[in-house]
């Protein structure tokens, strides 16, 4: 399958991008926006004048938001197989 060549623009700079199908492409394009977004509101709201400032902030609260639903997620697994256990001891003893 050959892949779609596309622009996406960041901090007022475009990087071309070869993405393998329309759900990529609408991924990469959301993540954009929502950088731009994040980069916006950290221009206002704080006195930055260096972009890779805002970049680095940027990427720092998107990968802190990956982690924590990371270990969000390990938790849940962990209660949810602790769980499954103690049911499975339960209907084990219930049957001896």
């Amino acid at each position: 399958m050959d892949k779609l060549k596309i622009n996406i623009v960041i901090a007022g700079r475009t990087y071309p991008l070869s993405v393998n199908n329309s759900k990529e492409e609408e991924a990469m394009r959301k993540a954009a926006i929502a950088i731009n977004k994040l980069i916006s509101m950290y221009e206002q709201n704080y006195a930055v004048s260096d972009k890779q400032d805002v970049l680095a902030m940027s990427a720092l609260q998107f990968a802190s938001k990956l982690e924590l639903q990371s270990l969000i997620k390990n938790d849940t697994n962990e209660e949810e197989i602790k769980k499954l256990n103690d049911l499975t001891n339960l209907v084990s003893n219930h049957l001896k």
